[in-house]
């Protein structure tokens, strides 16, 4: 009797595995009526993927107020990034311009992605990177997508250089002014601390001690949370403050990497006098120019070379370097952050430039600061609370040393006795005159 043999190993079924899609929507300005196209990009893809069956939704990556011909976009570097994790199969977006209108940047991004096994879809287009016609289509398409976004940029170019001529600001959100229908129109409550800002400049205070003293008085606005020196000084020089307009200060490099950058003579600029109404008079703004130009050249006049000490001490309450500091009376070495930021965030000590060196002679053995000896000997100085500083030397040892606080007599020196002579006439004749 024949044997009859049945197979019956049993049959697999395939299970077809979801494919990964992600989509990414993008607007290049702050606009309600835009942000609203955002939302509404955003709320349509996650449907969209969501409903087909052999798609398992990843996100959608959407970028606010950037331009598509910039490459730093945080969440188009973010899809990129999740493409390269192997999180996604696909890429959904509305058009070639929305994904990159830079012909550059679009086809990188295309072409890594390709290589990854990554298809772009473009729906306006109705184009696959992965197809054989895909990439000479996204080139041609790109290319023009470019070339538009160029015809943008030169028509908005030309509507603003247009104004500047007629003496129209395009913009004004800077501290103490807004544009009020085309007009740049004062802020009362902001303007009371631009003048602020200039007569303490003008009692004496640098950038760094304004700042600080707005800081500490807790003194803000809804663009100026946090006051710097370079804020500081670049209200004491800018001359709407005094009523005049200066226009095209700056302009973008070109449409594609909009870098701002200073107009040295690319373009005409325009100077209008008396434009507006001034927060400072004139006499004012003159003053605050006259003196800081005198400080610029008292501190070039100052300077001189570099300190071997620079980069060698350390703050041990903050961690900090200390600094180099000339006044018009003496040169300290003070922690950067003591400096900047004030005594409520380091409470390190000031030590004069000539104690710090007499206690380094000491600790090397001599009557005299030699820098050459330092250089070969110490690799750091640690400033510690309690006026002790530990020198550190290259071998490894340490030595601490405490210094002396001057005295009062001491610490005055000749221009300051002067300067207080003719504080103390000055009065007088004030008084006289009374």
């Amino acid at each position: 009797m024949e044997k009859k043999i049945i197979d019956i190993t049993p049959v697999r079924t395939a299970i077809m595995e979801k494919k990964r899609v992600a989509a990414y929507a993008r607007v290049s300005c702050e606009k309600d009526t835009m942000l609203h196209s955002l939302a509404a990009q955003i709320d349509f893809y996650r449907k969209y993927i969501i409903r087909n069956p052999e798609w398992e939704f990843v996100g959608v990556y959407a970028d606010e107020a950037k331009t598509g011909t910039k490459v730093d976009r945080e969440q188009f570097q973010k899809l990129l990034s999740a493409c390269r994790a192997g999180q996604v199969d696909m890429v959904i977006t509305k058009s070639i311009s929305r994904f990159a209108r830079n012909t550059v940047t679009l086809l990188s991004a295309v072409r890594e992605l390709k290589e990854l096994g990554i298809d772009v879809f473009f729906e306006d287009q109705n184009i696959s990177s992965l197809s054989e016609e895909g990439e000479l289509m996204l080139t041609l398409l790109a290319s023009q997508a470019q070339e538009e976004s160029l015809s943008v940029s030169e028509n908005c170019k030309w509507r603003i250089r247009k104004g500047f001529e007629q003496g129209q600001p395009n913009s004004c959100t800077m501290l103490g002014y807004r544009l009020v229908n085309g007009e740049i129109t004062p802020v009362p409550e902001e303007a009371e601390v631009v003048r602020e800002i200039f007569d303490l400049y003008l009692s004496g205070y640098g950038v760094q001690k304004i700042a600080n003293t707005l800081n500490e008085h807790g003194v803000k606005s809804e663009k100026i949370p946090f006051w710097y020196p370079d804020t500081i000084r670049g209200i004491l020089h800018n001359e709407k403050y005094a009523g005049d307009l200066l226009l095209q200060k700056v302009l973008r490099e070109n449409h594609l990497t909009k870098r701002i950058i200073q107009n040295t003579g690319q373009l005409p600029q325009f100077y209008i006098t008396d434009d507006h109404e001034p927060i400072v008079s004139r006499e004012v703004f003159s003053e605050v120019q006259n003196e800081a130009a005198r400080r610029a050249e008292q501190h070039d006049h100052r300077s001189g070379s570099p300190s071997v000490l620079t980069g060698k001490i350390r703050c041990a309450i903050c961690g900090k370097n200390y600094r180099r500091k000339i006044t018009p009376y003496n040169t300290v070495w003070c922690c950067s952050t003591f400096n900047t930021r004030g005594k409520a965030y380091c409470a390190s000590k000031v030590i004069p430039e000539e104690t710090l060196k007499k206690c380094l002679a000491e600790a090397l053995g001599g009557e005299t600061f030699m820098e050459d000896d330092f250089v070969k000997s110490v690799d750091s100085i640690i400033a510690k609370p309690c006026n002790v500083m530990s020198v550190i030397f290259r071998d490894g040892t340490e030595k601490e040393i405490v210094w002396q606080d001057r005295s009062r007599a001491e610490s005055w020196t000749d221009e300051m006795r002067e300067a207080a002579r003719q504080k103390r006439m000055k009065g007088r004749m004030n008084a006289d005159g009374q």
